[in-house]
């Protein structure tokens, strides 16, 4: 496999910052809340493997090792052999195959394939049975780029022999929500000959030192009575914890937590993902009623907190320890150990071209997204009151998931119909210059 040339601006490489909530008085992990909760059961179009060689080190002319890389591709809607192609990327979780959501109404109406590649390092897609810190080098948003170009360039190659033909690009889409749609802008910013447009939803584009608007947007989502009572509830379980540690642990079934940094980060997170996916109520309403009935405020969030964030949403403690991130065996859940690391085009992500940005209006991450129309990149919130994380892909709310995103539970749900509009507008507009385009999308 060759290496692969790319279109290079200036960039830089940060850690994404570890948040400190002023809601929580915890901190919320950047990886665990960008990572989009997975599909179940039936709302998958496809969970049937595929597998390819992936180069280990797209940067180096002397490693030339190899990793199995697992992904997915779904031909139902496909109009072949010259319809176009939909990459769906996966960000920093395990991919278990191609979710039914809005993805697939996108599919039917532009005659489509979906394909979709396991990020490097989580699920399947492990190049190392050992996560060792010297086996995490391989593991960036640069090195994801490149993995995404060189699938391109192989799924390409086999469509083509599939229908004996040669030298011939199908039109290319590039999608992605949360980190992988940061992914998906960043690759059309690297990589513009190889796709006609992207859709970067709810996409951190931008490295923000001291995410104060973060905050701000949580307590704006929230309320003014629901950010009250949260922030009495700061104030109970910090004096618990100074009197009766265990006690309180106790209540949350998170015992195993010895830290009390790691137990607050667990507290934080729980209230974060209700507002960010889209679940405001289910967070709200039992504590502003539990406030109004004179209810212990802190077993009132225990309740929540067992039965939807680690009930509902699936969410393990053990996560949230730092003896388990210290572990270097390869497991299910192996990946709460390392973030990637983006190589993020901060200066330049504003002088790309085809880039549809969208974010939902109670969504604390969409400040760092681009919220500003250009005529080469346009963007569009979706502004209702359970509007947050990928809410153009998943409806509401965004988890779990909703088949086909289905607008119809939206507290506003023609919002989202008309920006879905302009997304395929724009979409259809885009494909039917860059198939006119000669020499398009050429290797």
């Amino acid at each position: 496999m060759t290496k692969l040339a790319a279109t290079t601006p200036a960039s830089m490489s940060f850690a994404f910052l570890l948040l400190v909530l002023a809601v929580a008085s915890g901190g919320a992990s950047a990886s665990r809340l960008l990572r989009l909760p997975g599909a179940t059961g039936k709302k998958y179009l496809t969970k049937q493997e595929h597998w390819f060689n992936q180069t280990l080190d797209h940067f180096s002319p002397y490693d030339h090792r190899y990793f199995g890389q697992r992904y997915y591709e779904y031909l139902d809607n496909f109009r072949a052999p010259d319809g176009p192609i939909f990459l769906k990327i996966c960000g920093e979780s395990a991919c278990s195959g191609i979710a039914s959501d809005y993805i697939s109404v996108l599919a039917k109406k532009f005659g489509a394939a979906v394909v979709s590649l396991e990020h490097r390092y989580y699920g399947k897609s492990s190049p190392f049975k050992s996560l060792t810190t010297e086996n995490l080098r391989f593991l960036s948003s640069k090195q994801a780029l490149f993995d995404l170009a060189a699938f391109r360039q192989y799924y390409q190659d086999s469509l083509n022999a599939k229908f004996n033909r040669s030298n011939i690009d199908n039109s290319w889409f590039v999608f992605g929500v949360s980190y992988s749609g940061a992914l998906s802008a960043w690759f059309r910013l690297k990589f513009p000959h190889l796709t006609c447009g992207s859709l970067a939803s709810s996409a951190v584009v931008q490295a923000i030192h001291n995410f104060t608007a973060f905050d701000k947007q949580v307590g704006e989502s929230a309320g003014p009575e629901c950010k009250s009572v949260l922030q009495e509830i700061t104030r109970l379980v910090d004096q618990r914890l100074g009197s009766n540690a265990k006690a309180v642990k106790t209540l949350f079934n998170a015992t195993e937590l010895k830290n009390d940094g790691d137990f607050l980060y667990f507290l934080a997170d729980a209230a974060v993902i209700a507002i960010q996916y889209g679940n405001p109520d289910r967070l709200c309403i039992p504590l502003i009623e539990a406030k109004k009935a004179g209810a212990d405020l802190v077993e009132a969030y225990a309740t929540y907190v067992k039965d939807y964030y680690v009930g509902s949403f699936g969410v393990s403690v053990q996560t949230y320890n730092q003896e388990h991130l210290k572990k270097t065996k390869l497991t299910d859940d192996t990946s709460d150990r390392f973030v990637v690391v983006p190589s993020l085009y901060r200066s330049s992500i504003f002088s790309g071209s085809r880039i549809i940005f969208t974010n939902g209006s109670q969504d604390p991450w969409r400040h760092a997204s681009k919220q500003t129309s250009s005529p080469e990149m346009p963007s569009f919130i979706i502004t209702c009151h359970n509007c947050g994380h990928g809410t153009d892909f998943r409806g509401c709310p965004q988890s779990p998931l909703v088949p086909e995103g289905d607008s119809g539970n939206c507290s506003n749900p023609d919002a989202v119909r008309k920006v879905r509009q302009q997304i395929i507008q724009t979409i259809d507009w885009w494909l039917s210059e860059c198939s006119t385009s000669p020499g398009r999308s050429s290797m």
